[in-house]
């Protein structure tokens, strides 16, 4: 089935190409085996459509034009589906191959792999190969979340989007419109920064904290998207990366990991507990939260009562 249909648009495009003046739907029928062989009308109307949509998602300029007498014909020119010489010499075609290969995992992988096919078609050398490994470390992003497919379209069309929203401290979600600026991956983490409409300022969501489907809707941007969307270092200042006090916890022993990395000094306490010293910033109380009856809290004191406020909202849920 594959090797037909491949077949089918393979030939559909050559008449398409090798055309001087626009072909109707009846002399493509008549020149094309396949269509030939269509059941009905309906059968080849709908089976020349979708190929006709596939060859354009390949990259080619399919014009419709309308004849004097109202009949409508299709022709590809040679000059718009020629693509200027590429040139890329082997650090190029390197970069693009590791960037291809980042998005493996993600949805973005079909697009990925399709780019290079057609920068190979377009004159990619051939013995510069983009997948060939160039290191003993390859990248990898992985995306999970469902809401990032939709972010990211909504980021690239400047579309704004409604989406249910749970805070770390919160029992329930809460709607958010927001107007999307940017994705970025900060530390395995996904974060999306735009313009909070409800709240009238910037904000920063964790993709894997918000709930259903994320919905378009109309209209323009309210407020212009910045030149520079700093996503990784305001998710660093809430995450206090760049804080300037400290904070004295208790962490059992073999767990915390994470935590362990960013202290600045550790002490066995013995019975299966360690005491650390780290960093102390806005939204540490959210991080500590999520490990549980691992961590207590030994000071400052209102940090301390913001991790118990939190503790005890998710356990109300």
């Amino acid at each position: 089935m594959a090797i037909a249909k491949a077949e089918r648009l393979m030939n559909l495009a050559l008449c398409l190409l090798g055309t001087r003046r626009p072909l109707s739907k009846r002399e493509l029928r008549e020149s094309i085996e396949a269509y030939l062989e269509a059941g009905s009308d309906d059968s080849f109307n709908r089976m020349f459509e979708r190929d006709k949509d596939d060859l354009r998602e390949l990259g080619l300029v399919i014009e419709t034009v309308e004849s004097l007498d109202g009949e409508i014909g299709y022709l590809a020119r040679r000059d718009s589906n020629r693509l200027p010489p590429i040139t890329l010499d082997a650090e190029e075609a390197a970069a693009l191959g590791l960037a291809a290969k980042v998005w493996q995992q993600a949805r973005l992988a079909g697009a990925a792999s399709g780019a290079l096919q057609k920068l190979r078609a377009a004159g990619l050398p051939e013995d510069v190969d983009p997948y060939e490994a160039h290191g003993a470390l390859e990248p990898r992003i992985p995306v999970h979340e469902a809401a990032f497919e939709p972010l990211m379209l909504a980021c690239r069309d400047r579309r704004p989007v409604v989406f249910d929203y749970r805070k770390a401290n919160a029992a329930q979600p809460e709607p958010r419109h927001v107007e999307p600026w940017a994705l970025e991956c900060w530390r395995g983490h996904w974060y999306l920064a735009g313009w909070d409409r409800d709240r009238g300022a910037e904000r920063v969501f964790r993709l894997s904290r918000i709930t259903g489907r994320v919905r378009s809707r109309g209209g323009r941007y309210t407020v212009p998207v910045p030149d520079v969307v700093t996503v990784r270092e305001t998710v660093a200042s809430w995450a206090g990366e760049t804080a300037d006090r400290s904070a004295r916890i208790r962490l059992r022993s073999n767990a915390g990991y994470p935590l362990r990395a960013k202290a600045t000094a550790v002490r066995e306490l013995g019975d299966g507990w360690d005491e650390l010293e780290i960093p102390y910033g806005h939204g540490l109380d959210a991080w500590l939260v999520e490990f549980g009856p691992d961590v207590v809290v030994l000071e400052p004191a209102e940090l301390r009562a913001d991790v118990v406020d939190r503790l005890r909202a998710v356990a109300k849920d």
